[in-house]
């Protein structure tokens, strides 16, 4: 039995939260004691697979043909089939993007398998594995285990596992690739462009560093002030529904259940209070600097930094200290 990794790729990059599903995997198999091997779908994935080779992992399997270079839900359902049916893994897992809720329910329902969707935590309890995940937009927590017979299929919430935690390995997993066989016949759709998060470039998800307003900041007046911030960090600028729904801000910035969740390097929350539909979508960041004149705001309880005071003293200084470093 083993833990098998499905990772994402496009036009040869990976999509950051492959690592996140990796670090996951990884999690598995040190807890349940079994190994992980990670997979790379697509028309040419030899330097891909020598990339994910590199790390703490069994193996590395290439799941390669050319009618897979361009993703189709019936083209990865196929060769991710074959693949499953030759190496009967215990846990077949991915990253929840929006290529893998396309296609990864047809794959497990070919299968007749189940899939846990979006799931935050991972855990083992009497060498079981248990799955957490959110419902009612993260109101509750649910514990998921599975029963029957495997493989058992789950996807993993952007955010909710580090990548930056996959463990290296100094020697280099083997790498295989296995023999699909795809008749043109069986892809039904055809390939258009990829759909994004955001209506425009704007994409929060792949952002490192986000400055995100909230009501505190009191009127579209003073949006500037995080503007301003986040030129000068190189940051993106985000916000709390309230912000969006008052039409300060375009749709496209709203992190939260509604909006887009995001993991970066760093996030700024500026007069944000942290209601769970905001925490939802930013909890997964690295570190988060909290800045609110409510010293029992709920932001502060997951926040690695936290100010109290008027951000629009504060929200300038830092503007300017950040600035000031640059130039010397």
């Amino acid at each position: 039995m083993s833990v098998l990794v499905i990772t994402e790729q496009r036009d040869g990059k990976w999509h950051p939260m492959s690592w996140e599903a990796l670090a996951a995997g990884q999690q598995i198999g040190s807890s349940l004691g079994i190994a992980v091997t990670a997979a790379v779908v697509g028309g040419d994935t030899e330097s891909l697979a020598a990339e994910l080779a590199a790390n703490d992992l069994a193996g590395v399997v290439r799941v390669e043909h050319e009618l897979l270079a361009d993703y189709t839900p019936d083209g990865f359902s196929v060769a991710l089939r074959q693949l499953i049916e030759s190496t009967r893994p215990r846990w077949v897992l991915f990253p929840h993007t929006y290529q893998v809720r396309d296609f990864a329910p047809k794959l497990a329902a070919s299968l007749d398998r189940p899939l846990v969707s979006d799931v935050i935590e991972l855990r083992a309890e009497e060498g079981q594995l248990v799955l957490v995940r959110q419902v009612f937009q993260g109101k509750f927590h649910t514990a998921v285990s599975v029963t029957g017979e495997p493989p058992y299929f789950a996807s993993l919430q952007s955010g909710a596992f580090r990548g930056d935690q996959v463990r290296a390995s100094a020697d280099l997993a083997p790498i295989e690739q296995v023999r699909i066989v795809i008749e043109a016949s069986q892809i039904r759709t055809k390939t258009e462009a990829p759909f994004r998060e955001a209506k425009t470039e704007v994409d929060l998800s792949g952002a490192e560093i986000i400055v995100s307003v909230g009501r505190g900041i009191r009127g579209a007046e003073h949006i500037e002030l995080a503007r301003k911030l986040a030129q000068a960090l190189g940051a993106e600028l985000g916000a709390s529904r309230p912000i969006c729904d008052s039409g300060w801000l375009p749709l496209e910035r709203q992190v939260g259940s509604s909006g887009q969740t995001v993991a970066p390097k760093l996030y700024v929350a500026i007069g944000i209070s942290g209601a769970i539909q905001h925490v939802v979508g930013m909890k997964g960041s690295q570190t988060i600097v909290a800045i609110n004149k409510d010293e029992t705001a709920p932001i502060f309880e997951i926040a690695d930094y936290g100010i109290v005071g008027d951000l629009f003293e504060i929200v300038p200084a830092l503007t300017g200290a950040v600035l000031e470093s640059k130039q010397e």
